[in-house]
């Protein structure tokens, strides 16, 4: 297993991190045992970096790794999560971490998220006073959380913006084989300022293994599963820290750990040459470049146009929802209340028909 420093944290971490939403139902209803195995094999592999939130995998992710925690072979960091829409306030914070604490068995939480901001005016809220992000400092300073880091899935422009007002050490963020081309102001960003970068939904939802003939252009190691091609990708990258693989197994833990053994460095010509096979590969897909982003009803355009990118890859017209929902928190009826003024066609620079795919939502 190959290491990263994490920003400038001083703390050294595996390249590979665990997700901990992944466990499997089947095994947890019955027992906590089956699950924790498979924290214990991924530490007992190198993996020293654990990520879990409330709420993962029926509220019982947490307690999973507190099982497992009883026991690791090996040294661990540990991340978990507060979220705005639960946690308003300094006091709802300390409650979280101090019930978080207590689950995972631990003394400290390592690396402590502002949990999925989704945009700038939530993200004014988290670090208003009397909110969640002065809830959470006061906690570091009594030695309950070591870092403070945030998971967002804004925009490069946006993921800037926070970086460079210097209020966070970290941060998490999707960033995959689907999406690269148009996430690296925030990557860049974020690196620049010396903040460790943690990415999660390296498999792009399970679309890239399940599309192994388009996503052929990651593998540059044809040993490699589809799956470990992805994660690799990921962490070649020289801003990269950690690339979270959500884990459920033993197997998938021995599968995916590899990723983390001889992995090459992503360059600058590397990356433009996959960036332009992405691009002429899959014309249809919205980049993301925000100037539909003009709706007189409100509607988010760009994050309903990234939502179809799943119904493009997959062909499963469910993972629009599930995009929406799970993603973006934002549900697909809205898409309804397009009036089809077509004001976002005529901005959008790939031409797409964005009426008609917010139609085809609206239908879900």
């Amino acid at each position: 297993m190959q290491y990263k420093e994490y920003g400038k944290t001083g703390k050294k971490v595996s390249v590979i991190g665990f997700g901990g939403m992944r466990f499997r139902k089947e095994d947890y209803e019955k027992s906590f045992e089956a699950s924790a195995m498979a924290v214990r094999r991924a530490s007992q592999l190198g993996i020293n970096y654990f990520d879990t939130a409330p709420f993962y995998c029926d509220d019982k992710s947490e307690e999973i790794m507190g099982e497992a925690f009883k026991d690791m072979p090996n040294a661990f960091y540990v991340s978990t999560k507060s979220m705005l829409n639960h946690e308003k306030t300094a006091d709802d914070v300390r409650g979280r971490v101090e019930k978080s604490l207590k689950r995972l068995g631990i003394e400290k939480i390592h690396f402590f998220h502002m949990w999925c901001i989704l945009n700038l005016e939530q993200y004014r809220k988290v670090m208003a006073p009397g909110g969640p992000y002065e809830g959470a400092l006061k906690l570091k300073e009594e030695g309950l959380v070591d870092h403070i880091v945030f998971s967002t899935h804004c925009n490069g422009e946006e993921i800037e913006t926070m970086v460079n007002e210097g209020g966070f050490e970290g941060v998490t963020l999707g960033y995959n084989a689907t999406n690269f081309a148009f996430r690296q102001k925030g990557i860049k960003a974020a690196y620049e300022k010396g903040l460790g970068i943690v990415t999660m939904n390296p498999l792009g939802g399970g679309v890239i293994p399940q599309n192994p003939e388009f996503y052929s252009f990651i593998k540059e190691n044809e040993q490699d599963t589809l799956a470990q091609a992805a994660l690799k990708f990921n962490v070649s990258h020289k801003e990269i820290t950690v690339a979270l693989a959500g884990m459920g197994t033993v197997e998938e833990v021995e599968e995916n750990v590899k990723a983390g053994e001889n992995v090459g460095e992503m360059t600058e010509e590397k990356i433009n040459r996959m960036a332009k096979m992405l691009n002429d590969s899959l014309d249809s897909l919205c980049t993301g470049c925000q100037y539909c982003n003009v709706c007189p009803e409100g509607i988010e355009i760009p994050k309903y146009m990234d939502a179809y990118n799943m119904y493009i890859l997959s062909k499963e017209s469910n993972r629009i929802k599930n995009r929406l929902k799970w993603h973006w928190g934002l549900k697909a009826k809205k898409a309804a209340e397009c009036i089809a003024c077509g004001k976002c066609e005529k901005l959008c620079t790939q031409h797409l028909p964005i009426v008609e795919r917010l139609q085809y939502i609206a239908k879900l």
